[in-house]
């Protein structure tokens, strides 16, 4: 890493997030601070003198104008509901390659009026790493060129920059050990820099934690224009942007991470089930084992409809995914003990190294490593997504009023993901991290519609859908606040206004993301950043008695 003597002289920003994430100063646009003019002459030109080497950032501004505009603004969309030619766009992309051009980029955002979003792998669900709702002048700082992984086995520990994805990590950390990982998500194509800052789930959530959890050191350029490692930011600032969205606080450039042991061996298996095998009894056991069993075992749940034995009708499949960290020897006798009711047997059991269970859960089985390397996705496709977290086992009669909204035409590619909890879930505190979802929670929910047609109309159809169905399972998942993952975006639960947002307002999203950390992380933000510099539709207010005319 380079050093962190870089120049202070400098300003602020933002960050992202299949699953992955992410503004002037003083409130820009009041009365009594006149929003500055953009010009993307001038803009263009402040970058060029505000950097360590003007030749090199010359080559990584995009504007408008620039032929390769639109190409470099469409690679990292991961969400086609973003790429439309009504979506808004940025003024202009820039593709930084050292922590100057960072700090040039924001120095001049804030000079000349713009917003900025920052964007790691492009899977905001919300496309807030790259879209601005507010209708105002914004720019886009990719971290495409800034996704070095170096990793140290001796120490266990690893240096990621924030444009790095999951599939870069994977790979590097498996070119060094067999028996290291990182309890990070399966899509291969998420950023780190979005991904980690929210949380992080993944098949070694019930070992380990969440990525979060394992973050022991940070680079981050803060309001000021100050590089700042943990120590230099303090554990407060640290504490908020390992859970609590790090595009609230300033711009994230690298994460240092603890590397985690596994076996060299580990074992995989996915069971399917439908109605007519028994899914809905099997199921509900899996509610209420899930979250019990050893912590070495991990197995979550895909529901999605699917076409029947008798022709012409539909059912429902369970999917059940698993990962073991030890061999089918041992595996076996677990399950039978603990979940005989899903009917496990040698055959279904696969053993593997941890990365080929990487390659296994995306995908890529049997496939070159290096697909890893890969930033897109195969298949984009448009998705609106939410979440909810489970604490007591829903009713068997609550899962036939979910199917029948799976059987209508817009839920063909829709599916909910079930993810247990328990094992070191329950023994982190709630207080540990922003991120609260901890002891009590059985599972959490991803509820996820996929469609391919184009246009408004059938985007609010399946968006209308899933709407409903996040209505029809309220009265079984957690309440006061109905709780919410911050990495699954959910713009329905709440937004800032464009202007001043009060903590009351603000409290109606944040408490469902942070529960009763949200009050801290206001407390952060007003200590950090309390212009609101960094701010989004989502973003964490800080507390001001200056409410401006016109907010």
């Amino acid at each position: 890493m380079k050093s962190l003597a870089l120049p202070f002289a400098l300003v602020l920003l933002l960050s992202s997030q299949c699953w992955v994430t992410s503004s002037a100063e003083n409130h820009a646009g009041s009365d009594d601070n006149p929003e500055p003019s953009y010009d993307a002459h001038k803009f263009v030109q402040c970058l060029l003198e505000n950097s360590e080497d003007s030749t090199s950032i010359s080559k990584l501004i995009y504007t408008r104008t620039n032929s390769s505009f639109s190409s470099i603004l469409d690679f990292s969309i991961q969400n086609l509901r973003f790429s439309t030619p009504t979506t808004p766009k940025p003024q202009v992309i820039v593709t930084p390659v050292k922590e100057s051009h960072v700090q040039a980029a924001v120095k001049c955002s804030q000079k000349y009026g713009l917003q900025v979003r920052v964007r790691s792998g492009g899977h905001d669900y919300e496309g807030l790493s790259y879209v601005s709702n507010y209708h105002v002048p914004f720019v886009i700082i990719d971290f495409i060129n800034l996704s070095s992984v170096s990793v140290d086995p001796e120490a266990k520990t690893a240096w990621v920059q924030a444009g790095a994805t999951n599939g870069k990590v994977y790979h590097t950390i498996a070119e060094k050990s067999k028996t290291l990982a990182f309890p990070a998500g399966v899509c291969p194509t998420v950023g780190v820099g979005g991904l980690f800052s929210g949380g992080g789930y993944g098949f070694l959530m019930r070992k380990y934690g969440l990525a979060a959890d394992n973050v022991v050191d940070a680079h981050l350029i803060d309001v000021n224009g100050r590089l700042l490692d943990r120590k230099s930011m303090g554990e407060d600032l640290f504490w908020a942007i390992r859970g609590g969205g790090g595009a609230s606080f300033g711009v994230i450039i690298a994460w240092k991470i603890k590397l985690v042991t596994v076996p060299e061996t580990v074992t995989a298996f996915t069971v399917a089930r439908t109605l007519e095998q028994n899914a809905t009894k099997i199921v509900d056991r899996w509610q209420h084992v899930a979250d019990q069993l050893d912590e070495d075992l991990y197995i979550r749940v895909f529901l999605r409809s699917a076409n029947s034995s008798t022709q012409g009708k539909k059912t429902i499949r369970a999917s059940f995914e698993s990962l073991f960290l030890g061999g089918a020897d041992v595996l076996l006798p677990l399950m039978q003990h603990s979940f005989p009711e899903l009917g496990l047997v040698k055959e279904d059991c696969i053993e593997m190294s941890w990365i080929e269970s990487i390659m296994y859960f995306a995908g890529f089985r049997g496939q070159s490593l290096d697909v890893l390397l890969n930033r897109t996705q195969p298949n984009v496709r448009f998705f609106k997504a939410k979440s909810d977290f489970v604490y007591d086992p829903m009713p068997e009669i609550a899962f036939q009023g979910i199917y029948e909204r799976f059987y209508e035409k817009e839920a063909e590619a829709a599916e909910m993901i079930l993810s247990p909890y328990g094992g070191v879930m329950n023994q982190i505190s709630d207080s540990a991290t922003p991120f609260p979802h901890r002891a009590g929670t059985r599972y959490k929910i991803q509820h996820i519609v996929y469609w391919e047609e184009e246009g408004s109309e059938a985007s609010q159809r399946h968006i209308s859908w899933i709407r409903r169905l996040y209505d029809y399972v309220a009265p079984y998942v957690s309440k006061t606040p109905r709780a919410a993952y911050l990495n699954y975006r959910d713009l329905d639960i709440g937004t800032n206004n464009k202007g001043y947002t009060s903590y009351k307002q603000a409290s109606i999203w944040g408490l469902k993301y942070f529960k009763n950390n949200f009050k801290r992380l206001v407390d952060v933000k007003t200590m950090v950043d309390p212009g609101n510099f960094f701010r989004n539709e989502q973003s964490i207010p800080p507390l001001s008695s200056r409410k401006k005319k016109g907010d």
